[in-house]
């Protein structure tokens, strides 16, 4: 083999991107599900206005990042285990789900599937590689499954990170979001 991944121009240049573990992802799954009951806890005491505010992050609002943040992950655990694929295309992920008790309900089944994912994975699985056809990049692709399970925790992190601040701004207070702080039973 050259190095060469789905019709990706170049060798893929992460070799070390296979080194987690099933109990790395299982954490940051349980990380995952704490600061969403954290930002989505926050958000709950701001009105609808406020959550629909725009604030300059890239998505806009609270609402509409937290939005592509589910469709996200949506369409991440359709490709990992089998989830159902989101509606919208990325371009209106911020409209995937316009209501926000039926993002909340759908925020809180993702945080599920991921838990239950995260608990089944083997070293094999993130050992190996996934193919899919991406929209984003407009072409097939192929990378190592654990490099890919980093990419999804790390745009849960970014996104998150947005919508904190967005919180912490219009006046909501969010709790910590340091790792190790995270509670035994998160």
């Amino acid at each position: 083999m050259d190095g060469r991944r789905g019709g990706d121009p170049a060798p893929f240049p992460f070799p070390e991107a296979r080194l987690i573990t099933p109990d790395y992802a299982l954490t940051m799954a349980r990380y995952n599900r704490w600061q969403n009951a954290s930002l989505y806890g926050a958000a709950d005491t701001l009105d609808e206005a406020a959550r629909r505010e725009a604030r300059g992050a890239f998505f806009g609002s609270i609402h509409r990042t937290l939005s592509h943040l589910a469709w996200g992950d949506a369409m991440w655990m359709s490709r990992f285990d089998g989830y159902a694929r989101p509606a919208q295309p990325l371009k209106n992920s911020g409209d995937e789900h316009p209501d926000w008790s039926a993002l909340k309900a759908a925020r809180a089944r993702l945080d599920a599937a991921i838990l239950d994912w995260a608990a089944r994975l083997s070293p094999d699985w993130l050992a190996g590689d996934l193919s899919w056809r991406s929209g984003a990049a407009g072409r097939d692709v192929t990378r190592p499954c654990a490099f890919l399970a980093v990419h999804f925790f790390n745009h849960q992190t970014h996104h998150r990170g947005q919508v904190h601040a967005m919180l912490t701004a219009a006046g909501a207070r969010p709790q910590d979001t340091d790792l190790f702080l995270m509670p035994a039973d998160a």
